[in-house]
This record gives C-alpha cells, sequence and structure tokens, in this order.
C-alpha cells in the first residue's frame, strides 16, 4: 500500500525556514555522519512526489534547471504559473489535495509518496487524514519564527517509531500519523 511520507528537517522550535526564507542555518548541519544512509534508505522506497508551490520555486532560484529527482513524477500544488524544469516529470495542479491523492498515488507505481515541503502542503495533508509518516531530523537551533513545520486547521496524534541521534545534537525521529476513524484509504 503507498503511504504519504514527510520526510523534513526542522529547528527544535519548529521552523524548516527562517523569517527571510532561508536555509542558512540548516546547511551548516548538511553532511553528518549517517545522513547519506538515511536519506538513501528513504528514496528507496519513494516512487512519487508532492511538493508545494513555494519549495518548487525555491529549489528553481537554488538549483536552476538541474533537477534532483530525475525518473520520479512529481506534483507540484500551486495556485500561480510555474516555468517547468526541462526534463523533468512534473505535473502542477489546484485544488484540494484530496482530488490528486490518488492520481499521486497511483504514479508511485506501489512504492511511497514523498510529500516535500513545505508547512502548509504537509498540513493540509495531515488535515484530510492523508497523511501517514512524518520524518523528523531536528536540528539543534532556535529560530524564533519562520515557515512552521506544519500548518494545519486541526490536531493530530503522533505514534513515535524510531529514533536515532546523530552528531552534533541531531535527532532523527519517525512517528505514524494515527487516523481518526473514517480516514482510512487504500492506495
Amino acid at each position: 500500500m503507498t503511504q504519504f511520507r514527510y520526510f523534513v528537517a526542522a529547528s527544535t522550535d519548529g521552523y524548516i525556514a527562517d523569517e527571510n526564507e532561508r536555509l542558512d542555518w540548516l546547511m551548516e548541519f548538511d553532511g553528518f555522519e549517517g545522513q547519506a544512509e538515511s536519506y538513501d534508505e528513504f528514496m528507496n522506497d519513494i516512487g512519487a512526489i508532492a511538493m508545494g508551490a513555494d519549495t518548487y520555486a525555491w529549489m528553481r532560484t537554488e538549483m536552476g534547471d538541474k533537477w534532483p529527482y530525475p525518473g520520479l513524477p512529481t506534483w507540484v500544488y500551486t495556485h500561480r504559473e510555474l516555468a517547468p524544469i526541462p526534463g523533468a516529470d512534473l505535473t502542477f495542479v489546484r485544488g484540494d489535495v484530496t482530488e490528486w491523492a490518488q492520481d499521486i498515488a497511483r504514479s508511485a507505481k506501489g512504492k511511497d509518496v514523498w510529500v516535500v515541503g513545505g508547512g502548509s502542503l504537509a498540513g493540509q495533508f495531515v488535515d484530510e487524514g492523508l497523511l501517514d509518516e512524518v520524518l523528523l531530523y531536528s536540528i539543534p537551533v532556535l529560530l524564533g519564527g519562520g515557515r512552521p513545520l506544519f500548518a494545519m486547521r486541526g490536531q493530530a496524534k503522533l505514534t513515535p517509531t524510531y529514533t536515532r541521534e546523530y552528531e552534533g545534537g541531531i535527532r532523527e525521529t519517525r512517528y505514524t500519523v494515527n487516523k481518526a476513524p473514517g480516514q482510512t484509504r487504500e492506495y
């Protein structure tokens, strides 16, 4: 069964970008021992990506036309026109996350879907009972503001399933998102 998984790093106070939409604070921690192995293990199970427009625009700015996910169908939720990256398998969609979830899951061909940034899109998946797992890297930095890890209407209970400590105070925690009655689905 295809799962929707949010793999993300956040400051200890719960932000994925600072108040200026920057990730400099995060890049200082890039390349810690065990990071590449954990990422590769995660990516082996990913067959498609669901991405927010701001994340896509940030990637375009930072990486230009170099697409880091070749061969993975990527669904970008947007309310504005965005330029495609040549050679990337992109589908730009508008509307509620529930409207496209089945198509996204189908495009993963039996693998999982990575919900890639940002907190608003991940929050929508939680609110609709579509997010199955959170893989959170807690980075030992306090930002005091910025883009929240989740922006959502309601609440969700999580069950921790795995924790690992890394050098420098980085903690990886995996959570199952508990579903409310009636929120189960099969893709």
